[in-house]
């Protein structure tokens, strides 16, 4: 296939899409430029279905740091593990994709985005998304897309599409939002506590924009889309099907209604090893034959479960543990733990439980950030580990996988709304949730603690932010949205959309589907139904903690903020930092950020090390000012002038005539080297030279004439 170039305006932006050049041997491959963001997108699948119970998609987005003209700091010099934000965006494509392949497609699908130049103002997130969708529509691959995704802000009043950097500076949303040309089916989201109105108009509004970008890539694919191919999709035996419901089926309504988790997950696993366990001992023809049954077998239990549990939720409106659909499950909240950190807090929602722990430190352990956007570092961070105990199991240990990755983003960027500015608060802010047990919404629950735990260390937040995640049921048109979903609900059910927020609104959303797409009539129900438990919530945190605290933990690091003349940052630094470093020994290895601006921030846990820090840089940076009185030491003397030490590093000039109002022939006649004075500063020039007067201390001698008057009188 020769090469194709498709064109279109998108808000101002050039957006152009080139078939048939590059990576011809994939399935599907598009080159796409957003202004001059370039991004190579290409799509490749098995040959041969996988013998496993999951669709196996891959999805990457390669940042190559030569897009922004950088050289990777490490040592190798060579792009490492996927960053944060490419781990994170990766997710964000893969969530609106995976629901449009078809049931039972078990061939591995790989969707590789590598990003190959970056224009700022032209978000590579979004282009990625769009060469993801159009790579699969393009491809021979069985895809039920096209999606496409949009970056919606709200600046000065109005929402704008894909803005860049500087302007989101000012923008209350930052909303990415994604979907077919039908439905949205994926929002990720952090907002300036916004109300739930102004949310769903933001998301209808990007949904407007998405229909645009889908039918420029129906033109695209109308051109040049491959045949699809016919790839046997996996399907169960119908008469397995029918003899293991009927051998089974009962019993497990009655397990999927028991309402502790463990016990229901106990008598399901129970009933599952059972019938596995009778199955297993039957004669096959073959190990082969065996093994597709085995497997069919655990799948048409699971199944099981799942129709039992969404046919209590939709027909019955009961759910697993017996709460009402809008109920949130018992609250625990807690503050103070752990005696010797900065600040904790312990969130309890049913079999939920998260321990979140924040620690402050100097403003020069904020986190450098070696990616392909304009910010190089970070100064709040939130972090989310969820061990495999958590839900009483045994598993790996070691570095966050993508979904801790993705969780502790989501709680850092609602966080982010009411953390206070570096000026009101020159710390670094770190906070690590750790998920004791999970029962679903641990995300929410990490958010809540850590809320809590920001507030016990004094962190004046200017507001707190409780969360709660929301699901959903859908048979047919008919729907039924839960509120505070526990597991099963969230791997059973079609949605779960995770809303954070302050009493004032809206900080950050999440929502990921199983179904193609969700109305705005179900959108703005569940903002509506989240309100409230996030309301309920609130009032439990606030139980524990009604704000937060007017002091910091003894064992944080204590502040002090001085300004010095930026001209004088040198002075402090010293040669080779030989003067800071004095400087930092003298004060009991007391911390010292330098801005650039001359502001300066000295940490350290004693009070007293932080005084002999200011102590000795005030005295480098003192300077004279006129009108100030000293008491001087003579340092050198000559016929007609001496100079006087006023402090450490400044000497004023005395002039003989500054004496004393009687003539004065030698200054050595008055005055030698060692004698202390008494001077007054009378001048100071542009280069700092300061001139001091004695005269100007003594009483000025009455003149003849005054005394003969005087007399007289």
């Amino acid at each position: 296939m020769s090469k194709q170039v498709f064109s279109t305006d998108f808000y101002g932006k050039n957006l152009t899409v080139e078939v048939g050049e590059l990576a011809k041997q994939a399935n599907g491959s598009v080159l796409v430029r957003y202004d001059d963001t370039v991004i190579l997108s290409t799509a490749v699948a098995g040959k041969e279905p996988k013998s496993v119970d999951f669709f196996p998609l891959t999805v990457t987005y390669e940042e190559k740091l030569y897009s922004v003209g950088k050289i990777p700091g490490g040592f190798l010099k060579r792009e490492g593990r996927p960053s944060e934000h490419g781990t994170l965006t990766a997710r964000m494509i893969d969530r609106p994709i995976r629901p449009l392949f078809a049931d039972g497609f078990r061939n591995e699908v790989q969707v590789v985005n590598t990003v190959l130049s970056v224009d700022q103002q032209a978000s590579p997130e979004m282009a990625a998304m769009l060469g993801a969708s159009l790579a699969l529509c393009v491809s021979d691959i069985p895809f039920n897309g096209p999606i496409a995704g949009v970056n919606v802000g709200l600046i000065d009043g109005e929402f704008t599409i894909n803005a860049g950097p500087e302007e989101m500076e000012r923008s209350l949303i930052n909303l990415e939002v994604a979907g077919t040309k039908d439905a949205i089916n994926m929002v990720e989201a952090d907002a300036k506590e916004v109300d739930e109105d102004t949310m769903l108009n933001a998301l209808m509004f990007g949904h407007e924009a998405i229909k645009e970008l889908i039918a420029f890539e129906e033109k695209v694919v109308e051109a040049c889309g491959k045949e699809k191919i016919e790839i046997p999709l996996f399907e169960l035996d119908e008469a397995l099907v029918q003899e293991i419901t009927d051998l089974c089926n009962d019993e497990m309504v009655a397990a999927v209604s028991i309402p502790g988790k463990l016990e229901r997950y106990a008598a399901i696993d129970e009933i599952m090893d059972r019938v596995t366990a009778q199955y297993d001992e039957k004669e096959y023809a073959d190990e082969e034959t065996k093994e597709s049954v085995m497997k069919q077998v655990g799948i048409i239990l699971h199944d099981l479960e799942k129709n039992e549990v969404r046919r209590l939720i939709t027909e019955e409106k009961i759910r697993p543990d017996g709460r009402k659909i809008d109920e949130v499950r018992p609250l625990n909240a807690q503050v103070d733990l752990l005696p010797r950190v900065h600040g904790s807090a312990l969130f309890t929602r049913g079999e939920t439980q998260v321990l979140s722990v924040c620690t402050l430190g100097a403003m020069g352990e904020v986190q450098k950030i070696d990616g392909l956007g304009l910010e190089d570092q970070k100064r709040f961070m939130h972090h989310y580990n969820f061990p495999p105990y958590s839900v009483g199991e045994t598993g790996r240990m070691g570095a966050p996988g993508r979904r801790e990755i993705g969780h502790g983003a989501l709680g850092e960027r609602a966080l982010a709304q009411v953390i206070p500015s570096e000026k009101d608060f020159p710390y670094t802010i770190r906070v690590v949730s750790e998920v004791l047990e999970s029962n679903g919404s641990s995300s929410q629950a990490s958010i809540c603690a850590s809320s809590m735990a920001l507030m016990a260390a004094g962190v004046p937040i200017s507001n707190p932010v409780s969360g709660v995640a929301m699901g959903l049921v859908k048979k047919g048109d008919d729907y039924t949205i839960l509120t505070d979903i526990q597991g099963m609900e969230d791997h059973l059910g079609d949605m779960d959309f995770k809303v954070a927020g302050t009493k004032n609104g809206i900080c950050a959303l999440q929502m990921d589907i199983k179904i193609d797409g969700i109305t705005k009539e179900i959108l703005q129900e569940a903002l509506a139904q989240a309100k409230v438990g996030r309301a309920q919530i609130m009032d439990c945190m606030l139980g524990a903690i009604p704000a937060p605290r007017d002091h910091l933990s003894k064992y944080a690091p204590k502040m002090h903020v001085m300004h010095i003349d930026p001209e004088q940052i040198r002075d402090v630094i010293g040669r080779g930092g030989e003067t800071i470093n004095e400087i930092i020994e003298k004060s009991n290895d007391v911390k010292i950020d330098i801005d650039q601006d001359g502001t300066v921030v000295i940490y350290h846990s004693d009070q007293e090390a932080i005084d002999t820090a200011v102590s000795l840089i005030e005295r480098i940076v003192k300077k004279a000012e006129v009108g100030e009185i000293y008491d001087g030491t003579i340092a050198r003397v000559n016929d007609n002038y001496a100079f006087v030490t006023l402090f450490e590093g400044t000497d004023g000039f005395l002039h003989i005539s500054d004496w004393s109002y009687e003539r004065t022939s030698k200054m050595q006649d008055v005055c030698k080297v060692g004698d202390v004075i008494k001077v007054k500063v009378t001048k100071v020039d542009d280069k700092g030279k300061v001139n001091v007067s004695r005269k100007a201390l003594l009483p000025k001698p009455v003149k003849k004439e005054e005394k003969n008057e005087k007399n007289e009188k």
